[in-house]
């Protein structure tokens, strides 16, 4: 799975790719159908907080989208991560009728 993350209104260090990455290994029953996966991290101007848009790819061609809004980016990070396992789950078994 290629993983794309990026930030807008900040810059996305080497410390939050790899709280992204050890969130994410619970995706690792979906390795073989979640082809890439999109995160943006935005800082919000106004108010306190961030927001993050996730874009899932499935092999079968399908996209999905979830986001999350924060405070603090690594716990929009957990919630996401959570969000989207949830969404590959419930793909697979819409998908592949498991």
């Amino acid at each position: 799975m290629n993983i794309t993350f990026r930030g807008i209104g900040f810059s996305v260090v080497d410390e939050d790719r790899e709280f992204l990455e050890k969130k994410l290994k619970k995706l690792a029953f979906a390795e073989e159908y979640l082809l890439d996966l999109e995160l943006t991290a935005k800082k919000e101007t106004k108010g306190i907080g961030f927001h993050l848009d996730a874009i899932l790819h499935f092999a079968w061609k399908k996209e999905k989208a979830v986001s999350q809004d924060c405070y603090e980016l690594y716990e929009g990070i957990e919630k996401i991560a959570d969000k989207i396992q949830s969404v590959a789950k419930k793909e697979k078994e819409k998908t592949m009728g498991i």
